[in-house]
């Protein structure tokens, strides 16, 4: 059984993060060993996700780090309530361009817009915009995108390696820039 005190202490600082936290994060925050951390976090999802006891939220690991998202039970509820008639999904061309980018990160405007035949520039503002991609490199002076931890969190995703099978489809960057020929 671990202490109360710091598992309140670690639930409180989940509460209020607004982007998933690490565990040594938090270790550092409530002055305990991180393997403590890391059983009071491995109990708390358990506990959260307890079947007999359903929540409106549950605890996830997301690339290596910790928050509380609302119950994935009730994700209707809670669209319904967000949006409210709004329309918050992306375009045809918009997810086209993002599975390019997730799939073969770090990529060029230039490559996605090889890869799609049509120019990306407003649907690569558009998912910057939505925090869904990110500068995250350069290479000979084009700038390089990957997706985000946003990307993650909005697919339900750990990491990038739960992303279903889908590169063998996809060119290869070499041919794409010419390169294999």
């Amino acid at each position: 059984m671990t202490d109360v005190h710091t598992r309140g202490a670690i639930e409180a600082i989940l509460m209020v993060v607004d982007e998933p936290v690490d565990a040594a994060d938090l270790a550092a925050a409530v002055d305990v060993p991180l393997d403590q951390v890391i059983a009071v976090l491995h109990e708390l999802r358990d506990e959260y996700a307890d079947p007999a006891a359903p929540r409106g939220f549950e605890l996830r690991e997301v690339d290596g780090r910790w928050r509380i998202y609302s119950s994935r039970l009730y994700a209707d509820a809670v669209g319904t309530f967000i949006v409210e008639g709004q329309s918050a999904r992306l375009s045809q061309a918009a997810l086209e361009t993002l599975a390019v980018v997730a799939y073969r990160q770090p990529v060029t405007r230039g490559q996605i817009s090889q890869v799609r035949g049509v120019s990306v520039d407003s649907v690569m503002k558009t998912l910057s915009a939505r925090s869904l991609v990110t500068e995250v490199g350069e290479v000979g002076g084009a700038v390089q995108y990957g997706t985000t931890t946003e990307f993650l969190e909005r697919l339900g995703l750990a990491s990038l390696d739960d992303l279903p099978e889908l590169a063998p489809y996809l060119p290869d960057l070499a041919d794409i820039d010419g390169e294999g020929r």
